[in-house]
């Protein structure tokens, strides 16, 4: 599968710098009261990208590329890998939506806003070369590293660290190697996810 580089994906000149950008420095986006399903499938599909980006352009991906024994290619970690890292921060992107909403919008809005979410992502991938007839086995892995995301979640956030090295890693690796690496993801996770719910807690999903 072929992803854009940084630039393309963002347009952003901070993200070639490796520098983070936070939800409401994202050209255009302004904070609205409330949203349509569409509109936050949107708007998170554009915070999927940014937090991708910024994994890929700040070395973190190639460090742990390199730590796992996974190859290298032209700067970024193998084509498996980078599929991972995806679907580990479009995973992030959907629990924070989720406890955002939990008890305060309808199953079905929901539902929608989830589905339009990843939708705008493989739109997106589609958009970029990557072959539609592919995507649909891109969607049958992500379903399956969601559920076992969701499994080590209920468990503890550092569980999910640990489930997400599973998938990036090619070799077994020592425990003072695997327990930082881990922590590193848990924390990237959190990083991703947190300021997101703060900010989705004061949205109204609407019709």
């Amino acid at each position: 599968m072929e992803y854009c580089t940084v630039r393309c994906l963002c347009g952003s000149e901070d993200h070639e710098s490796g520098t983070s950008v936070t939800i409401d420095q994202i050209e255009g986006f302004t904070a609205p009261k409330t949203m349509t399903p569409e509109e936050l499938g949107d708007t998170l599909a554009r915070l999927v990208w940014e937090t991708f980006s910024d994994f890929l352009a700040d070395g973190e991906a190639v460090r742990i590329a390199d730590e796992v024994g996974v190859s290298i290619e032209k700067g970024l970690p193998s084509e498996k890998m980078t599929e991972e890292i995806l679907i580990f921060f479009l995973w992030s992107h959907t629990r924070a939506l989720q406890l955002a909403f939990y008890g305060r919008a309808s199953e079905d809005l929901l539902r929608q806003g989830l589905d339009a979410l990843h939708r705008a992502v493989f739109d997106d991938l589609a958009e970029q070369g990557t072959p539609r007839a592919q995507l649909p086995i891109l969607e049958q892995r992500m379903a399956a590293r969601y559920a076992e995301y969701y499994r080590a979640a209920e468990s503890s956030d550092d569980e999910v660290g640990k489930t997400a090295l599973r998938y990036f890693a090619r070799k077994d690796l020592p425990p003072a190697s695997r327990g930082p690496l881990a922590a590193l993801l848990t924390a990237r996770a959190i990083q991703a996810a947190k300021p997101l719910t703060d900010f989705l807690g004061d949205v109204t999903l609407v019709a």
